[in-house]
């Protein structure tokens, strides 16, 4: 069979599908009989990225006007020229969706939909009156006419059916590489790479987008709420909080201006700064100027004026975008991993992170139950009270008691969700549609 991953970016831009599209397809190609090769759009990072997709034949198509649809006049001639057997579409809400359902209805041949978490409540009343038109114009029709949807999860699939959809549905999750680990009797290395701004602190890591969705204005009140009494300011000063990934939207500002009204003491640090400023706040000293906003992927980060440095600990570190060599030290080099996120489909951050033997918080929202009942999470709720509970509980926890959830998550990854398992199943739902096989267990 002649396959076609269809992905609104095959570069860093795409956050986590990065890696769970890539992956996923680079697997299914070493299947004999399958060929797959790539149609997305084209971004300020594509050059950089397409190696990563080697030795699948990727085509990144230029966007005309805003990237936010993503239209691109050569999509459909592309993919008719193709001659695929079989799309499959990673995201929805774009023009790819109106292409792949352009090229479905001339060719008859079938379509497979990965919404991606997109379909789920949170994100459906973000920007809810585009997403209305769309639905309307296009994508409803690309999303009912698909032969099979597939969900990361079983939330995801009740959040498919919520939407009205009769379609099969296959639940298979995102896979994970387990990278090797390094034997120490600490969580974190010697020579880390927050060693110069950590003090001999631990360090709870977020990576990830930095947006509205993830929770982080919940986790910096928890983050106050827990230092604002005597003992949790004793638990609280020996971790740092380490707040790493991309802005969008401005957010990242929003949040640097609630650290200054939290009174929390913050600093961004940049791995390219053409000057390394500090950004000093307390509830008796606040520092001119303010961070930075609408910073996108890869950008280096400038300041307009300049705060005075002052000796002493931060509470909250801002790492700025972190990918390759440096996001892979940020799992090593932490000591628990927090995902407070109001929505999410499946997050790889969740799965590197146990992948790299570290102890989890996370919120129901998450999708991965499995984390709970192998006791290699802790329960957040996405409110700041909750979070702070949740942080109360890591910071009572000893080292050994980490490294074990730490190491719980690790074996559940390497159970449950290896590529090589992963990629079987949806070769099996990819034979189903095109009809030589039978029907595969993971469809409901």
């Amino acid at each position: 069979m002649k396959t076609c991953c269809v992905v609104a970016s095959v570069s860093r831009k795409a956050g986590g599908l990065f890696q769970s599209v890539r992956h996923l397809h680079l697997e299914l190609s070493r299947f004999a009989g399958i060929g797959v090769e790539v149609l997305s759009l084209e971004d300020e990072f594509t050059a950089d990225d397409l190696l990563k997709w080697h030795p699948l034949p990727v085509q990144a198509l230029p966007v005309h006007g805003p990237r936010a649809f993503g239209y691109s006049p050569g999509f459909k001639a592309a993919l008719a020229k193709g001659k695929y057997d079989l799309l499959h579409i990673h995201g929805i809400w774009m023009y790819p969706s109106c292409a792949a359902l352009h090229w479905h209805r001339n060719t008859s041949r079938p379509h497979i939909i990965s919404p991606r978490g997109m379909l789920d409540r949170w994100a459906l009343d973000n920007s809810r009156w585009r997403k209305r038109v769309a639905g309307w114009l296009y994508e409803n029709a690309h999303l009912r006419e698909a032969a099979c949807i597939h969900a990361l999860c079983e939330s995801e699939a009740r959040a498919i059916r919520a939407f009205g959809l009769k379609n099969p549905i296959c639940i298979i999750p995102n896979g994970i590489d387990l990278p090797s680990l390094v034997e120490s009797s600490e969580l974190r290395v010697e020579g880390s790479i927050f060693d110069r701004f950590a003090q001999g602190r631990k360090v709870l890591l977020y990576l990830g987008r930095i947006h509205p969705k993830k929770g982080l204005v919940n986790l910096l009140r928890a983050w106050a709420e827990v230092r604002g009494t005597e003992d949790g300011r004793r638990m609280a000063e020996e971790w740092v909080l380490v707040i790493a990934g991309w802005d969008q939207g401005g957010h990242e500002g929003e949040l640097k201006r609630l650290c200054d009204e939290l009174g929390i003491a913050w600093k961004d640090i940049r791995e390219h700064r053409t000057s390394n400023i500090e950004h000093p706040t307390s509830s008796d000293q606040r520092a001119e100027g303010g961070g930075q906003s609408g910073e996108r992927p890869g950008e280096v980060a400038s300041q307009t004026s300049q705060a005075k440095e002052v000796s002493g600990q931060w509470s909250v570190v801002f790492l700025g975008p972190q990918f390759g060599e440096g996001k892979s030290a940020c799992y090593r080099d932490c000591d628990a991993f927090i995902l407070p996120s109001f929505s999410e489909g499946l997050p790889m951050v969740i799965l590197e992170a146990w992948a790299y033997g570290k102890p989890v918080l996370m919120t129901p929202e998450c999708n991965l139950p499995e984390g709970f009942a192998a006791n290699a999470a802790i329960r957040i709720e996405p409110s700041a009270e909750s979070i702070a509970q949740g942080l109360h509980m890591l910071f009572q926890s000893s080292i050994s008691d980490l490294q074990s959830a730490g190491s719980r998550g690790r074996a559940l990854v390497a159970e449950k969700f290896a590529w090589p398992k992963i990629a079987s199943e949806m070769k099996s739902v990819y034979d189903w549609v095109l009809g030589g096989g039978t029907k595969p267990g993971c469809i409901v």
